[in-house]
């Protein structure tokens, strides 16, 4: 009891320290004070980006307070229990299974508190430099991904996929849906590298390949404005199972947003006309998250930025030969069960990468 005590407390006084409260009370005061303007809602973006700050600050302060109070009630019955009270021994030992969940949510809660982090989001992979491997590479993380969210809770859903000519696939999206889903993934963002043994390899040598994760929230219709000159949309027949029917008529849409080169499609709807919906809201979903990733402030100025985000951020090797190791780049995080890794245990990652994430952005304030 004494040691499952010491570390709640310890971990709360992390907590206490990482997101300092009095900062946020402060944050809070300016944000409401903004609110209280008769010009607050004159551009309704940036109204709806603040409100949704002050709801996270406001969540996380009240977070934080509920657990300094148990863990303070917890603190009295563990001084009773040294006493010999049998009693409190008994409702010490509740309180504990209590906090250890209230800690459990709390974490989710105080680490994505973004503007986004709640919702649901697109995860798009790209088979990068590595052939046939790569393109087998690409679909051993489709399965990975897949996993992860079947076993978080997720509703995920394939929206469109491009078999490789060998082996593995070209490309691929996922539709995911479910509290905090984005908040979630939105760091699994980057370059997966592998280095194995070649299975495609007739003199089985080790190779190294490449492919790129985007995962982009999805955001309300109204965020991106889209105009039709900068738009060139394709059709064609839908490739891989979806039966006859979708062989016969060109059912699948591409959609290429000429200013950025960003192109996206979409052929697991049963309609071309919803096939094109779907690729447009996964278009201003990328387009939303490459605007927020540079800073710009119009679509026009993110000309030539995706292939710099796409494929200059080498993120995790997974390392299969001549040992076995997972490593983020990022976090130091190193994990040796590759095969756990694959199958989508990625909690490990997950929370590392927030947790910096958070120790930089109050060191940076700070």
């Amino acid at each position: 009891m004494e040691e499952r005590l010491r570390e709640l407390r310890e971990r709360l006084r992390q907590w206490e320290g990482l997101f300092r409260v009095p900062d946020m009370r402060r944050r809070i005061s300016e944000l409401e004070g903004f609110m209280a303007r008769p010009d607050f809602w004159s551009d309704k973006r940036e109204a709806r980006r603040l409100i949704g700050e002050l709801e996270g600050l406001r969540e996380r302060v009240q977070v934080l307070e509920e657990l300094r109070d148990k863990v303070e009630e917890a603190e009295v019955l563990w001084d009773l229990v040294r006493e010999g009270d049998l009693q409190a021994r008994q409702e010490l030992e509740e309180l504990l299974q209590e906090l250890e969940e209230a800690f459990r949510q709390a974490r989710i809660k105080l680490f994505l508190s973004g503007p986004y982090d709640r919702g649901d989001c697109f995860l798009s992979l790209n088979a990068g430099a590595g052939g046939t491997d790569a393109q087998d590479w690409t679909e051993m993380l489709l399965r990975m991904y897949t996993r992860f969210c079947e076993r978080a809770g997720f509703k995920v859903r394939l929206l469109d996929e491009t078999p490789g000519e060998e082996a593995g696939i070209k490309s691929a999206t996922l539709e995911v849906k479910g509290p905090y889903a984005y908040g979630l993934l939105k760091g699994e963002t980057g370059v997966h590298r592998l280095v194995r043994i070649s299975p495609f390899d007739a003199a089985r040598r080790r190779h190294t390949s490449f492919a790129s994760v985007t995962v982009t929230p999805i955001v309300p219709e109204e965020d991106i404005e889209l105009r039709e000159e900068d738009l060139r949309i394709e059709t064609f027949r839908a490739g891989g199972p979806g039966g006859q029917h979708m062989q016969k008529n060109e059912t699948a849409v591409r959609i290429t947003h000429i200013p950025t080169g960003i192109t996206v499609s979409c052929q697991n709807e049963r309609s071309q006309h919803q096939n094109k919906e779907m690729a447009l809201r996964i278009l201003k979903a990328r387009l939303r998250a490459l605007m927020e990733q540079t800073r710009a402030k119009k679509i026009e100025e993110l000309r030539g930025e995706l292939k710099e985000i796409e494929w200059g951020n080498q993120i995790r090797s997974y390392v299969l030969q001549p040992y076995r190791l997972v490593r983020d780049h990022r976090t130091g995080v190193e994990v040796g069960n590759v095969e756990a890794v694959l199958d989508g245990d990625l909690w490990p990652f997950i929370w590392a990468w927030l947790e910096q994430g958070e120790r930089e952005a109050h060191g940076t304030k700070a």
